[in-house]
């Protein structure tokens, strides 16, 4: 069999309705019935109806996209019975691929998602924190501009900005405070950078102002009991393959504060042998990214019955 891993996305890929297209798949209801008894609340209904401002709040999204992927991800081995080799999320999705290698269950996932989503927006009021997706701008270099509009603004300043999410050769996020982003923005296009779009997020993910709201995650972490990985799970801070527990609970709490390495993540997926990178749950934005990371590699997704189909066919 063709070797192969799945990709988990994480937010801005949410839609209202994202899961209609599964019908009544027996593993996609069960998965939403499952994370509605683990919240308190009807899942099915909040994916299907929205609206979309309830799915965009970071509350809301961190659990539906974790339902979503997992939902898919379990329509998949039921339909086909093959297991990737290797697993990897971005960012949020991370959690999504400890849940389908057997580290958390959806019942402690999805209650975990949602308290790591409240700690974010606790740690920084909407409006004062910001990101930013610099493109057309090698990574070194956006890092290199960060940390000169850093310290112009001084030492000791709240004012910070930080390159964050290593999407691709020359995609990186960045984050911080709201001044810091916005000047970080002006420089960076200054020298060179073919575009810096701001975006619709409440909180500067994995920003070093995150480090309170992962403080209160380690803690919330330190209750539960994590499975030994039954897949290999590519960790975002690390780059790394873990199988202790306590390592992996380490990693997702630096992960809430510290960069998401996506461009090695990828890199080090392929160098385990694997040739074919699945996205698994809403979207293609991860697929995209794949290709521009490297073109060696033979993407697909799984997010509706046909998609899992043709995917299917690719591995055969």
């Amino acid at each position: 069999m063709t070797p192969f891993a799945f990709v988990f996305p994480g937010q801005g890929s949410q839609s209202v309705g994202m899961l209609d297209a599964w019908g009544d798949h027996p593993e996609v209801r069960s998965t939403l019935r499952e994370a509605s008894d683990a919240l308190g609340e009807d899942v099915a209904a909040l994916i299907q109806s929205g609206p979309k401002e309830a799915l965009a709040l970071t509350t809301n999204t961190q659990p539906v996209m974790l339902v979503a992927a997992v939902a898919a991800y379990r329509a998949w081995v039921a339909e086909t019975g093959l297991l990737p080799s290797v697993v990897a999320g971005h960012s949020l999705g991370e959690y999504s691929a400890l849940v389908a290698a057997g580290v958390l269950t959806l019942a402690q996932a999805a209650p975990l998602v949602r308290f790591r989503a409240a700690a974010m927006q606790e740690a920084v009021p909407v409006g004062v924190g910001a990101m930013a997706a610099i493109l057309g701008m090698p990574a070194a270099q956006v890092v290199a501009g960060c940390q000169a509009v850093t310290a112009e603004f001084g030492a000791g300043s709240a004012e910070v900005v930080e390159a964050v999410n290593f999407n691709d050769p020359m995609q990186t996020v960045i984050a911080g405070s709201k001044a810091g982003v916005e000047k970080a923005c002006e420089y960076l296009k200054s020298q060179g950078a073919k575009r810096a779009l701001p975006l619709p997020v409440s909180a500067p993910f994995h920003s070093s102002l995150m480090k309170p709201a992962a403080e209160k995650l380690r803690e919330k972490l330190a209750t539960l009991t994590l499975g030994v990985p039954q897949i290999a799970v590519v960790n975002n801070v690390d780059v790394q393959v873990e199988s202790d527990p306590e390592r992996i609970r380490n990693a997702l709490y630096r992960q809430a504060f510290q960069p998401v390495r996506w461009v090695e993540c990828v890199q080090a997926i392929k160098a385990r042998g694997v040739s074919h990178v699945i996205e698994c749950g809403p979207g293609k934005v991860l697929a995209g990214m794949t290709k521009r990371i490297d073109a060696e590699l033979v993407g697909g997704v799984v997010l509706d019955p046909a998609t899992l189909a043709e995917t299917k066919g690719l591995l055969a």
